[in-house]
Order: structure tokens, then sequence, then C-alpha cells
């Protein structure tokens, strides 16, 4: 049966003219020519009215030119236009438009770009760089750039659907001066037709693969530049950015953790320590787009893979292979014939080849250590410290209890249908590290995140990430899957014995099998570091029991463990006034209260630390060990002092402190925890308008600050600004004695009237969050004026 076709005609006038009917049948000759006849007249009459407008858009043939720039006409379509066509070559189309020629993104491995940002070991020509930080690119153009006359912008597009608003499209425009914590460029220098630009990113810029085009616009219309692979940017996360989430700051860390390609692992048991080295070779050639291929093959948004949080458990899942085809797959069967002994793999680089270059096949076979050690490449590879990580007598806890159960029948024989909890010799996991703005302050730094398909989280098989403090601490109800890390290194063996009933009863327990010298290879050397009292206190002491019956209270055994059901004591901790002020003793009061009719005895441990603004814990300063006597209803009042001594080389950020108590009551059995976050408040900048603000006419501020520490404050800047006073203005005042008091004279000139205010801050790395304001009233020249 032939095909049929309705006729050019009707098929041209479909949604527009209604009441033509459809037609399907074959066109009549007489239609033919018609139609053909009426689409010549108003095609030749389109193009000769749209080549008098604009000659450069629509040549005739015979003069046709092809170029690879987008042109976009901005004349006034209504003028009156000569009938004569100009020539439409290339020299004319450089006299209108601002076309861009070339773009160098001074990529070469041994380059500035690529050494400032880290990434010159990459062994791959394509412009790598990692985001929060500036780099350098220039653009030639087919004739100067005239700031005054003419536009730039760059165009990022990651993704298959850029979107403005979701991150994946960005538009960095042209600057006269980079502010930072923004898309942002400016010109650092210009020669005739070549400029070079600075571009700023944000730190909490999405990682992967952009498509970089630059847009201009001048008076003669737009021209947008064609896309070039090989200018593709792949950007990573950025351990050296203080406001990146996986800031790093201690350089031999970053040195250990980012760069270095080669490792060693752990295996075999507590009493006999086996060590392999793994070569992770995140830098080697076609590593990187193996790992954003895999970023890719989750299918998951590019619009979460700024969130090193979401980007981990993305990862976890896609190491391994029973949901999503990932990268390994995992046997223990001890038949291997099909693939690879997972005994065999040394590293990680044959392995992620091999997926890449499959399209997404998942490689045969693997076990605990093969997936934490392409779990390592992955995340060094994309920017996120991370290092492999070995439990020995490593729980499987499967029923979410927090113990590892053991069942016996009447006759104290083992129940195996019943026994699916498990103690494995040793277990391979990962930490990465990165702020966990999700949890209360002092969980992030490192976090526990595992590939091995082991249990589902949220329906995937993926672990993490798991915060290292909240598992040392018991907190079970915290994100992500910190149950199941808990159980691994922490948990109770308990033995249950069947009941005539049909029902069980604890028997007995070993509170000190499971979790013992988790290791990772030393920064710096090839010696184990145990890391175990990151992942839990010492075994038995009150600080790890705490945590136990803390986890367990919220397992499905909760039963396992005694409580007392009286709470009749009580911590809680004050401050006086707005709190402890920077560069002098830290004082707060501790609250006891024993509402009881008995006598009550305790433990009180405390400890402070300092803590980075994100949430990160930077370093413990002072503990102490408490016994108290509470009488009768009795409340007593404590003064706790941190003395300056023990802060002053220890405070990053924004001051940030955290103390942490903690204790048992006697009698009682009774736990107590309390966590009280406070900051050193730092001391105001002092304003004082100098005159009567008129609009127009020149008046001043007086800046007056006091150093409150001891230490000089180094290459101290101000920044003062305010709206309808003065834009923003840096000052570079130098440096600032111990406990000196200076002042500084800013002139300005108002320009809009009313009350306004002017706000001033103060920044140094020695200290940070100072800052003043004080409120101006700025007249009309007409009414101020004398």
């Amino acid at each position: 049966m032939p095909v049929s076709t309705r006729s050019i005609r009707d098929r041209s006038a479909v949604g527009r003219f209604p009441m033509v009917t459809f037609g399907f049948g074959e066109d009549t000759e007489e239609e033919k020519e018609a139609s053909e006849e009426d689409n010549d007249e108003q095609g030749n009459a389109g193009q000769t009215w749209l080549r008098k407008i604009c000659p450069c858009c629509c040549p005739q043939r015979d003069d046709v030119d092809i170029t690879d720039t987008l042109i976009t006409v901005t004349d006034d379509l209504d003028k009156e236009t000569d009938d004569k066509k100009p020539d439409a070559g290339d020299s004319e189309l450089d006299e209108l438009l601002l076309n861009v020629k070339s773009i160098d993104l001074m990529k070469g491995k041994s380059g500035e770009n690529r050494t400032q940002h880290h990434t010159d070991l990459y062994q791959s020509d394509a412009f790598i760089i990692r985001r929060g930080q500036n780099f350098h690119m220039w653009i030639t153009l087919s004739r100067p750039f005239d700031p005054n006359t003419d536009k730039l912008h760059l165009d990022l597009k990651t993704g298959p659907l850029p979107t403005v608003s979701k991150g994946t499209h960005v538009i960095v425009p042209l600057v006269e001066e980079l502010e930072g914590n923004r898309w942002e460029a400016s010109i650092v220098s210009q020669d005739d037709k070549r400029m070079k630009l600075s571009v700023n990113s944000l730190p909490t810029a999405l990682i992967g693969r952009y498509q970089i085009i630059v847009e201009t616009h001048c008076a003669n219309g737009q021209a947008v530049s064609t896309h070039d692979p090989a200018n593709d940017i792949l950007m990573l996360f950025n351990p050296w950015c203080e406001d990146d989430t996986v800031f790093m700051d201690a350089e031999d860390e970053r040195q250990e953790y980012v760069l270095n390609d080669i490792g060693k692992i752990y295996y075999g048991t507590m009493d006999q320590i086996g060590v392999r080295t793994w070569d992770y070779g995140q830098f080697q050639d076609g590593i990187l787009a193996a790992c954003i291929f895999v970023l890719e093959k989750s299918g998951t948004p590019p619009s979460g893979w700024g969130d090193p949080i979401n980007v981990v458990r993305v990862v976890s899942a896609m190491i391994n292979s029973p949901d999503d085809l990932g990268v390994v797959e995992g046997d223990w069967s001890g038949n291997y014939s099909a693939g690879t002994s997972p005994t065999v793999w040394s590293g990680s680089v044959e392995i992620l080849k091999e997926y890449h270059k499959n399209n997404g096949n998942p490689v045969k076979y693997g076990q605990c250590w093969v997936f934490a050690g392409v779990f390592t490449t992955v995340l060094r590879c994309l920017g996120i410290p991370g290092r492999t990580v070995t439990n020995f007598s490593s729980a499987h806890d499967t029923d979410v209890s927090l113990t590892t159960d053991v069942y016996l029948d009447e006759s104290l024989e083992p129940m195996e249908l019943l026994n699916a909890d498990s103690i494995w010799n040793f277990h391979v996991w990962n930490d990465a590290w990165m702020a966990r703005p999700d949890l209360p302050a002092g969980n992030g730094g490192w976090q526990a995140v595992d590939a091995t398909p082991q249990e589902t989280s949220q329906g995937t098989f993926r672990c993490g990430p798991a915060s290292l403090t909240a598992v040392r601490n018991g907190q079970v109800f915290l994100k992500h899957d910190i149950p199941f890390v808990f159980a691994e290194v922490n948990s109770d063996k308990i033995y249950w014995q069947k009941n005539t009933d049909g029902t069980f009863s604890q028997i007995y327990s070993e509170k000190k099998v499971v979790g013992h010298f988790i290791s990772t290879k030393a920064v710096g050397t090839d010696e184990r570091m145990d890391i175990t009292h990151l992942y839990k206190y010492p075994e038995g002491t009150e600080m790890e029991r705490i945590a136990v019956e803390t986890a367990c209270s919220y397992g499905s055994k909760a039963e396992a463990y005694t409580y007392t059901k009286s709470q009749d004591v009580s911590v809680e901790v004050t401050m006086d006034g707005e709190g402890p002020k920077m560069g002098e003793d830290a004082e707060l009061k501790i609250i006891l209260r024993n509402s009881s009719s008995e006598e009550r005895k305790l433990i009180l441990h405390s400890q402070v630390a300092v803590m980075y603004y994100t949430g990160v814990h930077k370093a413990t300063v002072k503990k102490d060990t408490t016994d108290l006597d509470l009488m009768p209803n009795e409340e007593k009042h404590l003064e706790w002092t941190m003395e300056y001594k023990d802060y002053k080389d220890q405070l990053v950020d924004q001051a940030a402190l955290m103390l942490t108590l903690t204790g048992r009551v006697k009698e009682t059995q009774q736990v107590l925890a309390t966590q009280f976050n406070f900051r050193l408040r730092t001391p105001d900048l002092i304003l004082k308008p100098i005159g009567k603000a008129v609009v127009g006419e020149k008046m001043a501020v007086e800046i007056s600050f006091t150093n409150p520490l001891t230490q000089v404050l180094k290459a101290v800047i101000f920044h003062v600004e305010g709206l309808g006073l003065l834009p923003a203005r840096k000052i570079h005042y130098g440096d600032i004695g111990s406990r000196a008091t200076v002042s500084l004279t800013e002139h300005f000139v108002s320009t809009l009237p009313g009350p306004r205010k002017l706000l001033a801050s103060l920044d140094c790395k020695q200290l940070t969050q100072v800052h003043g304001v004080t409120g101006i009233t700025v007249y009309e020249k007409s009414n101020g004026a004398l």
C-alpha cells in the first residue's frame, strides 16, 4: 500500500489556519505547481527582503560564506535600506561582529593553571582544574575588545539538560574586579586582539565535564563561539580551598590522601596482620574519564554532583554491581573461572579501564579489598581525600540490633537458620574527608564509606558516609548508615538461648571481641597506622560502655541492656552574658540537679574541642574527669574554665568550640550526656562618622579597633561598604601589634539621601568575624548645605 501524504500547502497551514481541512491524498498536478510557485515566490521574496536588511545573514547562493559563528542581528528592521548587495566576506564579518577566533585554556601539564590547581600529575591533556580557585585563559577575537561598547561572557554547561537554576548551566560575567565566592571573570591583560582572562569558580560548583563557549555582544550583533570538545573543562573537588567542604588543612595529609597514587591494604587476622601494596593510579591516562563515566553511568542528575556527601553515596553504590551494573562484581564462592580471582588484582587502573572500555559491563571479580581499593582511586581522582581502612574482627549486623547475636537451642547448640550475624576476620572499607553541614556540629572530618555489597541503604547496596565521631559516640540516629558501621566496630556479642515457650533469653555476652587494630597506611610512610581510637573509645572504659548502651537503645534488641527507669539527675551548661571573649579565659557554668530524695554519686567526663565552622573537629584542647556527690534535691553549680594558653594556638575559622559532658550515676546507672557549642566573642569595630552627611559632598568615617590577642595580626584587611554611601572598598592595612589599638579614616561621597548603614569588617589569618556598623542619615544637598 503506497504511503499517503498531505499536500505541502495543507501541511504548512496546520495549526495556523484551523479552517483549512487536512489533506491526506496525493497532490494534484495543479496543486503541486501552485504550491511550488507559491513557495518560490514566498521564499525568494523573504530572502530578498532579508538580504536587503542583512546581506551577511542571507547572501546570494554564489556568495555563501560558511562560518563557525552564530550571528544574531540587532539592526532596526524598519529602517530604509539600500538595495545594493554589499560584500559578505570574512573581512566584513570581522568588522561587523566581535568573533571569537580561538580559546587558549593554558592547559599544559606544566603550566600555571595545572600546577596551581594541583592537577599537573594527571596524565591527560585535558583542562583539569579544581573548584573555588582562580584560573587563566586567553581569548583571541576578530578585533580588539572595547570595554565601552563590547560585552563578553563565558557559557559553561554540564549534563544532558543544562539549567541555570540547577547549576548545570553557568553564565560567567565579565566584571571589572574579581570579588571571589562567585562565578566571574575579569580582564588581566590585553594585547591587540588577544585578551587574558582571570576566572573564578564557586567552591560549591558541580564537579564533572563542562562545555565552554564564549558569547560576545557589540553594536552590530551577537556572536557565539563553536564548542570545541578539546576545550572541555574537567572540574574537581578542591581540598586546598578553605570554602570547599572537602577542605583539608594539613599539606602532608593532602599529599597522602589526595596526591599519593600508591598505598597499602591490610588483611589477615588481628593476630596475624598481613599487608599488600595497591596501585591506586588516579592520575593515569583514562582514569579521570573512567571516574566521570562512573558518575554518568549512575543515572543520577549532575545537579547533585557538587555535594561530596551525595557523590560518595553514588560512588559507593556504583563500585559494586548488584543494583546498577557497577564497576566490580563481587564473588565469595571460590570459583572464579568466569573472571579474575579477587586476590590477583594489585591495583585499580586495569579494573576501571576495563569497565570504561566495555561501556559499563561489571568487571569480574572482587572482594572487600578490591572494592575499597577502587573506591580510594575514585575518591582521590575526583579530589575527595580518601584512604583505605581495614577492621579486624569486623561484625556484620543483619537485623539492626546493634549487637552480634548468636542463637542457641535448649541444648546450647547453635541454631544455624537464625545465626545470620557474623564476625569477619577482616573487612576493608574507606574513609572520606568532608564537612557534614547536614549533621550537628562536630561530625565533620573522616566519614566511613563502604562499597562492599553487604546490606542495602535506602534500597541500594551502599554504605555511608557515616561520621566517625558519631560512630564513636554511639549516635546511631544520625545519617548515613551509622548503625551498621557502629556494629562493625563496637557491637557486643550476645548469646541467646531458646526457652521452652519459644522465646529467647540472654545468657552471656562478650564485650571486647569486635573491632580491633583498625588500620590504614600512615601519612608519608609505609608504616601501618592504628586508627581504632577514631572509631571507638578504649575497650571497657566508661566512655566506650556509654557509647554502646546509647547505640543499642535505638536498636531492635534494646532489652539486651538493663536500663534504670530513674532519670533523676540532670546536667546543663550555661554562660553569662554574651559569652567568653577572644584572648581571655573562657568561663562556663555546669549545673547538676538531683531531683531524688537520695544521695547520688557520679563521674563526670568533660572535654572541649576546637571546631571548624563547617562542623569538622580540629583538635581536643582540654579533658577533665570529676567525681561528684549530690545531696538529695541538691542543685550544684560548677565553674568551668579554659585558659587562653590552652586554645590560643588551636583556633580556626570563627573561633568555635564545643564542650562535651558525659557521665554515669553510680546508684542507678543513669547515663548523662550533653554537648554545648560556643564561640569566643571577637571585638567590634567602632565606626564614628565625621561631619554631616550630604548628598554629593565629601565626608569621612573613623574606624577604630583593638587587637585582643597577645600575638601580632598579620596582613590585616579592612572592608568598608554602604548602600548609598560608598561601594565596597578594601583597605590593605598591614600588621597590627599585640593588644594594639589602631584607627583609620576613610573619606567618601554619599550618593543617596535618607537613613543609611555603613558596614566595616576586618580579616586576617589570626582573627576573623570582626565587624562593625553605624547609622548615617544623609541629607539632600538643598536642605543639608549651609
